[in-house]
């Protein structure tokens, strides 16, 4: 499985509304170290920040991404969401306009959908 190979996700706009809300918290009330961005795939802070705006105008022109690309996004996402420490935590709904509830329906439903193109199958291990 080519984690380069861009791939077409099906998503509604909702479900795109969510990811897009949950890159933007970064650099925002979400503030990551450079030991997090390199968990979350990117390669430091200015790498997740600039590959960010890359991600977002991506989700907004609904174009496909790379495996890598969507994992990265959804986990900055989860994390952004649920995160008190790191993410925007208890502050999500004021922030992105998204009640809780509403977000975690729509993150169950882009998991399962990204859950089969092994999206998840990069995380874990270190990339060169």
């Amino acid at each position: 499985m080519d984690s380069h190979e861009a791939i077409e996700i099906t998503l509604t706009d909702k479900e795109r509304r969510i990811l897009l809300a949950g890159l933007l918290e970064w650099g925002g009330p979400a503030h990551p170290t450079e030991e997090l961005a390199a968990a979350m795939g990117f390669k430091s802070v200015e790498d997740l920040l600039s590959q960010r705006d890359r991600l977002a105008q991506a989700l907004v022109r609904k174009e496909p991404l790379t495996r890598l690309d969507w994992g990265r996004t959804l986990l900055a996402t989860e994390l952004a969401f649920v995160s008190d420490l790191i993410g925007s935590g208890v502050e999500w709904s004021t922030t992105t306009g998204l009640s809780d509830p509403e977000s975690m329906k729509l993150l169950r439903a882009v998991q399962r959908k990204m859950a089969g193109l092994g999206v998840g199958d990069l995380w874990g291990r270190r990339r060169q």
